[in-house]
Order: structure tokens, then C-alpha cells, then sequence
């Protein structure tokens, strides 16, 4: 076992010593539930086309359909995240995994628009808590040396959870059985998931400091193959309890809490607008293709992403966060516009997407990395729902801003549509260079001196 004085930081502990191999687990799977994160947002994507055709509505119908999981998803990162760091992670991710079957359930039943829209609501909770507590857990459960890079890994679990749901939705589920059985896979992946994750996660070190429980602390310490300690700092057991309105009232943590809030929610604006439209653009563009041949667009386009959240984590690691994501935020932009030229192959849609999802994802990746920076341990979930709430506004209205345009322009004017999306990242990009300049070990410093 790694080494641990008597009245040691639980968090230092954790932050200088070798990454285990129960912490590379813990790392995995929750790659692999913001994977499960990725395909059920995306599942009323692939399903797009088959829901229309079957119930006959239109694209503007359809984009408060796509949209309804996010806005649920923003009321889950605020209210969710916020019990993360009241009840604990663990608890909290389990909970999310129950109402993420559940509506995966339900959906796969609907017969119409509006219970849709609530199963697709209720979906979009559980995703909303589970993305503010995963994303907590990765930074508590990894070392200094591993995090950003862990983190990066987290992100590309997104993408990677859309490129295997489309390549099950678009080879066996809809061409097979249908739309609603994508749905059905859904939720019976996320209900597979709960076992897993009760036997291989435990509640981080950081949380049981927060709560001033040397026992909790010390258990976490032992799965991950460190000494115990032998007592907590004082102040541990007095922290204070978070809440919204502590990182809003704190003057060093608000301004950085609002411009990430509002830089991502804008930066979602443009990247949902592929990802929940691309599938159907490509389903009704001329020459016009299938439903599973439309739906590998959307593949494709987390191939790109998963390989630009990958890839990022190296460069992030090398030269920081915040320059290499403003530049991501730029060509990400651009990529998007040249998105509305149209292609006249399929081919060519596919590589139009792999480049979109390259770089808008890459951005992401650089966003959430600055979220696991931003905010100290005993608030680090609250402080990541709330941005991740504030985003969702974006996640939410791309569909029924997107949708709307194509009413009011014309389902033709793909490449004005495309443009005016595409601003979004434009938005972000100015925020995001508005953060101030931060060093690496801010936050790390921050959490010891929380916990002493």
C-alpha cells in the first residue's frame, strides 16, 4: 500500500500517490456511463426519422421532441449535482441510472408526441445528475499526475457510447426491429449498468472529508490501496455545506462559474445542432437516404468526437486549457458552417460530420476539463451541475432553435441555418477567452485548504 501519515490530507493523499488499479477502474466505467450518457441522448436521434414517419410531424414538432431530454438534463445537473454533494456521488449516480431506464422504457412505448416528450424529460434527468457526479468522481478518484488525461478519457466515453449505439442502431436495431427498439437497448444496458457500478465504485475520499467521516474516508483510502489516517483536519467536519449560491457569492469563483456557464451553454448551441439534426438533414437532402443509412452520419460524427476528446487530453496536458480550446471553439465553428454546403454522397456527409464532431468535442473536452478545475472539492459537483444546467439552456434550444429556422427560412436553406448555428461556438469562444489565467494546482490547492 502507498504510504499515508497520521492526520494526512485524504485529498493530497489521492492527488501524490500512484494511480491503483481499483482507481483505473473507477476511471473506466465512468467512461463507460458517459458512454451510456451518450447513446441515450442521442437515441431520439437515430429514432428521428422512424418517429416523424410514423406520427407524420414536422421538423418543428420534432426538434421540442429532440430537445425534451435536454431540457431535463438541465434540471438534473442543478438539482442532481447539488445532492451529489449533499448525499454523496455514489448515491446520487445510482438513483440517475433508475429514472435512465425507466424513461428509456417508457419512450420505447409512447405513442405520441407528448408522452414522448416526458419520458424523454424524465431520460434527460437521470442523464443530467449522473454527468454532474461521474464528472466529480473522475477528478476525486485520480492523481495530479493522470487527472487531465483521465478527464479527457471520461469526455471521449460521450462519443464513443454514440458511435457503438449508432453502429447498433444503423447495422441491427432499426433496419430489424424499428425506432422503439433502439430505446429498448437502451434501458436494458442502463439497467445492466447498476450492478457494476454498486460492486466497483466507492464513495470518494473527497466527499467523506467534506462530511468530516474519518471512516468513509478511510474506507475509500483502503479500495484504492492506501494507508489509512488517523484523524482529519479540524475544519473537515465543519466545511461548508454547498450550495448554488456559495460559488455565485464567492468572488473568485463567480465570475469563472458564469463565464464557463454561459460559454458552454453557448458552445451547445452548436454542437447539439449536428448532433440531433444531422440524421435527419441527411434522411431529407436530395437525393435522400434511408433511416439507418441517414443514422451513420451520426457515427461518424462521434468517431470524430471521440477521437478529438482523446487526442485533446494529450495536447491539454502539454499546453494547458485554455488557448488550445479557444482554437477548437474557432474551427469548430467553421467546421460546422461549411456543414450546411451539403454533400451529394453519403460519403461525403460522413466526413463532413467526423470533422464537426472532431473539433466541437475536442471543445468540450476542454470544458469540462476547465469544470474539474473550477471549483474546490466541497462544491465540486454543485458547481459542475449548475454549469452543466446553464449549458442544457444551449443543449435544449439548438433543436428548437434549429427547427425553427427551417420552418421560417425553408428546409432548403440548410447553409444560412448552418451559419446562424454556428455562431454559437463563436459566442463561446469570446467567453472562454475571458477566463482568467489559472495554474494547474489552483484547485488542488483549494481542496487542501478546504479539508485543513
Amino acid at each position: 500500500m502507498a504510504g499515508a501519515s497520521g492526520g494526512a490530507n485524504p485529498i493530497n493523499v489521492i492527488n501524490e500517490t500512484p494511480m491503483s488499479v481499483r482507481q483505473w477502474a473507477v476511471v473506466v466505467l465512468m467512461v463507460l456511463l458517459n458512454a451510456l450518457d451518450g447513446f441515450d441522448v442521442l437515441s431520439s436521434a437515430f429514432a428521428a426519422p422512424g418517429i416523424s414517419a410514423e406520427w407524420g410531424i414536422e421538423r418543428a414538432a420534432l426538434g421540442i421532441v429532440l430537445s425534451a431530454e435536454l431540457v431535463g438534463m438541465g434540471f438534473g445537473s442543478v438539482l442532481l449535482g447539488g445532492a451529489a454533494d449533499k448525499y454523496g456521488r455514489k448515491m446520487t449516480m445510482l438513483a440517475c441510472l433508475v429514472a435512465m431506464a425507466l424513461g428509456m422504457f417508457l419512450a420505447s412505448i409512447a405513442d405520441s408526441v407528448a408522452p414522448m416528450v416526458g419520458f424523454r424529460f424524465l431520460t434527460g434527468i437521470g442523464i443530467g445528475g449522473m454527468l454532474a457526479a461521474t464528472n466529480a468522481v473522475t477528478a476525486e478518484s485520480t492523481n495530479t499526475k493522470w487527472r487531465k488525461a483521465a478527464i479527457a478519457a471520461y469526455v471521449a466515453g460521450y462519443p464513443l457510447g454514440a458511435i457503438i449505439g449508432g453502429v447498433a442502431a444503423s447495422e441491427w436495431l432499426l433496419p430489424t426491429y424499428g425506432w422503439r427498439a433502439v430505446f429498448d437497448f437502451g434501458a436494458i444496458v442502463t439497467a445492466a449498468l447498476i450492478p457494476v457500478m454498486l460492486l466497483v465504485v466507492p464513495e470518494t475520499a473527497a466527499f467523506h472529508a467534506s462530511k468530516g467521516n474519518l471512516a468513509g474516508v478511510n474506507k475509500t483510502l483502503g479500495a484504492f490501496g492506501k494507508q489509512p489516517i488517523e484523524a482529519l483536519p479540524a475544519a473537515a467536519a465543519d466545511a461548508a455545506k454547498p450550495k448554488v449560491t456559495d460559488i455565485l457569492s464567492n468572488p473568485k469563483l463567480r465570475p469563472v462559474t458564469l463565464l464557463l456557464a454561459f460559454g458552454y451553454m453557448f458552445h451547445t448551441i452548436t454542437f447539439y445542432y449536428i448532433l440531433k439534426f444531422a440524421v435527419q438533414i441527411v434522411a431529407d437532402y436530395p437525393p435522400g437516404y434511408a433511416p439507418g443509412e441517414a443514422a451513420t452520419v451520426l457515427t461518424w460524427a462521434n468517431v470524430g468526437g471521440f477521437f478529438g476528446s482523446l487526442l485533446f487530453g494529450f495536447v491539454m496536458a502539454r499546453l494547458g486549457i485554455k488557448w488550445p480550446t479557444a482554437l477548437m471553439l474557432l474551427i469548430g465553428s467553421v467546421a460546422v458552417a461549411a456543414f450546411g454546403l451539403g454533400r451529394e454522397t453519403l460519403d461525403g456527409w460522413q466526413w463532413a460530420t467526423i470533422l464537426t464532431g472532431f473539433f466541437t468535442n475536442a471543445a468540450i473536452s476542454g470544458y469540462y476539463a476547465a469544470f474539474a478545475r473550477g471549483f474546490p472539492a466541497y462544491a465540486r459537483a454543485t458547481g459542475t451541475g449548475f454549469v452543466l444546467g446553464i449549458g442544457r439552456l444551449g443543449a435544449a434550444g439548438s433543436p428548437i432553435i434549429a427547427g425553427a429556422l427551417f420552418t421560417i427560412l425553408g428546409n432548403d436553406e440548410l447553409l444560412t441555418v448552418s451559419i446562424i448555428m454556428a455562431m454559437g461556438s463563436v459566442a463561446s469562444l469570446i467567453l472562454f477567452l475571458m477566463l482568467p489565467e489559472r495554474e494547474g494546482d489552483d484547485v488542488v490547492a483549494e481542496d487542501a485548504q478546504a479539508a485543513s
